[in-house]
């Protein structure tokens, strides 16, 4: 499912525009409602946060968002139902979660349901490559993708075991850190980073921690094939519900959308 959206936009000369919401902010029917507005503006693939109390890789933001969605009782249950429901009128949705839920739910469980809602596949961050097969045989096993995240900070060796394993895309964090708008990424060695994993892979990459305006898009240039934003686009709508929401989150993907176009990078 995700190897023909990249393929897509590669052959639209783009970028694909990866959009990150947390499944119950504030609500969700607010959920929906964003997931349909992302879609209808064209989002290539969505990530959906599922809340947790404990997200090491979250920065404030997003993390605020987990517990607003916490608070409003949106489980990992909750979000696989949403999923179920609006399958058909989405963008491609993967999973963004913790292994904590994951292991408590049941690993074989967990992916068993996550396909059968329809997701197209599942980011897990804190597990580290060494610890992940059970989890990516579980996946696969379900027809589900299981993007890896490589850091700045990732020895070319590790890196090259991880594009390995890494299905669906490789999510290539920008910069050291958690997730969040305060610290823009550094474009010059996230280039040179990117140039070097080209050489050790065909398979797509997807950057994200930190773009938030699409001057950070047309940054990020021709190397990658997708570029996520979460934090930027959650303190777009905060505050706010149902259509409202969803008007924010329609004015605020459309200059991003634009900059993906490889034409004008």
């Amino acid at each position: 499912m995700l190897d023909g959206v990249f393929e897509r936009a590669r052959a639209q000369k783009r970028m694909a525009f990866i959009p990150y919401v947390m499944a119950g902010d504030p609500d969700l029917e607010t959920t929906e409602a964003i997931l349909l507005a992302l879609s209808d503006a064209g989002a290539d693939v969505i990530e959906l946060g599922a809340p947790y109390s404990d997200p090491l890789a979250d920065g404030p933001t997003i993390a605020a968002a987990g517990q607003r969605a916490l608070r409003g009782a949106t489980h990992l249950r909750e979000v696989l139902a949403l999923v179920l429901r609006r399958r058909e009128r989405c963008a491609p949705i993967v999973l963004f979660t913790y292994f904590n839920p994951v292991y408590q739910f049941g690993v074989e469980r967990f992916a068993r349901e996550t396909a059968a809602a329809g997701a197209a596949g599942v980011i897990v961050p804190d597990v580290a490559l060494d610890e992940s097969a059970e989890l990516r045989a579980a996946l696969q096993a379900h027809g589900l993708t299981m993007p890896l995240l490589v850091a700045p900070s990732t020895p070319h060796e590790r890196a090259a075991r991880i594009v390995d394993a890494t299905t669906g895309f490789l999510y290539v964090v920008s910069r050291l850190g958690v997730t969040g708008t305060g610290y823009a990424p550094d474009f010059a060695p996230l280039r040179r980073q990117l140039a070097s994993l080209r050489e050790l892979t065909n398979k797509p990459l997807a950057v994200g921690f930190g773009l938030s305006r699409p001057q950070d898009v047309r940054n990020v240039g021709t190397l990658a094939d997708g570029v996520v934003v979460g934090s930027a686009l959650i303190d777009a709508y905060t505050g706010t519900r149902a259509q409202e929401a969803a008007t924010r989150v329609r004015e605020f993907v459309a200059p991003l959308i634009a900059a993906c176009s490889l034409v004008s990078a």
